[in-house]
């Protein structure tokens, strides 16, 4: 069974001087497409019709499962990533996080802030119950596989001290 975060989740939080962490807001959609457009992959396959983003936001926000967080720096959205947490029956029915749609402002890129996102929504997972952390990635985004699997994961896990489970 899962419950609302939003009592006990750590948000907003700081997660450098200049960076804050918080959950998505409905008027954070145009932002939020904006991000998703800002690539070759993103201006092909989405729109700038927010009506169909509106009616996802409100369906993702509505669902305790689902966590859509944007980074803000200086009051501007620069970063954003979906965290969900999923039942299963594999590893005696551990429940599994999610990671998807990680995006950041194309000014912010190298800066951290995709790494921290990540870092985040990695200890909010453990801290969630979650034994597994799967990130998604379009493999047409060679951009975002630059990096060896064990500096996009592994120093992560390490870093953000969750439990040794995580990944087995």
């Amino acid at each position: 069974m899962h419950r609302r975060h939003d009592g006990a989740l750590p948000l907003p939080q700081q997660l450098s001087p200049s960076l804050l962490l918080r959950r998505a807001a409905a008027d954070d959609v145009p932002a939020l497409v904006a991000l998703l457009t800002d690539d070759p992959l993103g201006r092909s396959r989405e729109t700038t019709d927010l009506g169909p983003y509106r009616a996802a936001f409100a369906e993702v926000d509505a669902d305790p499962a689902h966590l859509l967080v944007v980074a803000e720096s200086v009051g501007e959205v620069v970063g954003t990533l979906q965290l969900s947490v999923l039942p299963s029956l594999a590893r005696l029915g551990a429940r599994r996080a999610q990671l998807e749609a990680v995006r950041v402002h194309r000014d912010h890129r190298g800066a951290g802030v995709g790494s921290a996102l990540v870092r985040w929504a990695v200890a909010e997972a453990g801290r969630r119950g979650c034994r597994l952390v799967q990130l998604t990635s379009d493999l047409r985004r060679p951009e975002a596989h630059d990096r060896p699997r064990e500096l996009i994961i592994g120093r992560w896990l390490r870093d953000t001290r969750v439990p040794a489970t995580i990944g087995r």
